[in-house]
């Protein structure tokens, strides 16, 4: 079955980003492809917190959604918008992924569960927890590649998390993402494969590229893994569109050959001597 990434370099504007999001389903659907995948706010990346302030809204009128909503019903394509920001009632803003089906209806909502609050050598200082709300509830969802299973870019670092959505039968799972270039350099390939490969499952990885206009580095190298951990699709650091067809019988033959998952044993506490 085919598959579509968008790869973003996304910017201050909503409605330019809603732009490029449609034109991208509108081509991805041309293609053929089932499912479209985008990256970790794709409505708005702005860390200037007043300047972005007036471009974050509830989730009923988000603009860049209603957008992308109209055009998966349009094009006849499922699409999973990676994350947008959106204000919560309680002031607090949430990093919130959507599954959407062909007839735009939202199949799926997530709300990243790990926020990235960390010091890099490079200087860079990020606290997510300042202004966004975690996630309480892990969430998979039924498509036509099978079950879902949705994480966001930082997620990417807690292997329980994704136990937890193979364990709920997820088969595919879903790490859209705006990591850093010295983390993604450090990081991103090799913890894409382990997770494909921890769960005998496929992993998709829409990302930001390049620097953005709130002179922002993301890493780009969306990445398609398959169960046995080979890389199907890497995209580089250029923005665009990628595809790859997905054998989704591949799922249940690695599984077969280790079979991991019934192997699992719930671990309880762990015994220390001195």
């Amino acid at each position: 079955m085919k598959i579509a990434l968008a790869q973003t370099t996304t910017g201050i504007d909503p409605a330019a980003n809603a732009r490029g999001l449609v034109a991208a389903i509108e081509e991805a659907g041309r293609a053929g492809a089932a499912m479209l995948f985008t990256p970790e706010m794709s409505g708005l990346l702005d860390r200037d917190r007043a300047r972005a302030a007036s471009n974050i809204h509830a989730e009923g009128d988000d603009p860049v959604l209603a957008a992308v909503t109209d055009a998966a019903r349009a094009a006849g394509i499922w699409v999973h918008l990676g994350s947008l920001a959106l204000r919560r009632d309680d002031g607090m803003l949430a990093n919130r992924g959507f599954v959407i089906d062909s007839a735009g209806t939202i199949r799926a909502r997530y709300d990243k569960m790990h926020l990235f609050d960390v010091d890099l050598p490079t200087g860079e200082r990020w606290r997510e927890s300042a202004t966004y709300a975690a996630g309480e509830q892990a969430v998979a969802t039924d498509t036509p590649l099978g079950r879902l299973g949705l994480t966001i870019c930082y997620d990417l670092r807690f292997p329980d998390l994704f136990r937890a959505l193979s364990d709920a039968g997820a088969r595919i799972l879903s790490v859209p993402a705006a990591f850093t270039r010295p983390t993604g350099a450090a990081h991103w390939h090799v913890l894409l494969r382990a997770r494909a490969i921890e769960a005998g499952a496929f992993v998709i990885a829409a990302a930001q590229t390049g620097v953005h206009q709130d002179g922002r580095e993301t890493y780009g190298h969306s990445l398609v893994v398959d169960p046995w951990g080979e890389v199907l699709l890497d995209m580089g650091e250029g923005a665009g569109i990628g595809y790859v067809d997905l054998d989704l019988g591949q799922v249940e033959r690695v599984q077969a050959r280790i079979p991991v998952l019934s192997h699992r044993r719930a671990i309880g506490a762990v015994h220390v001597t001195s």
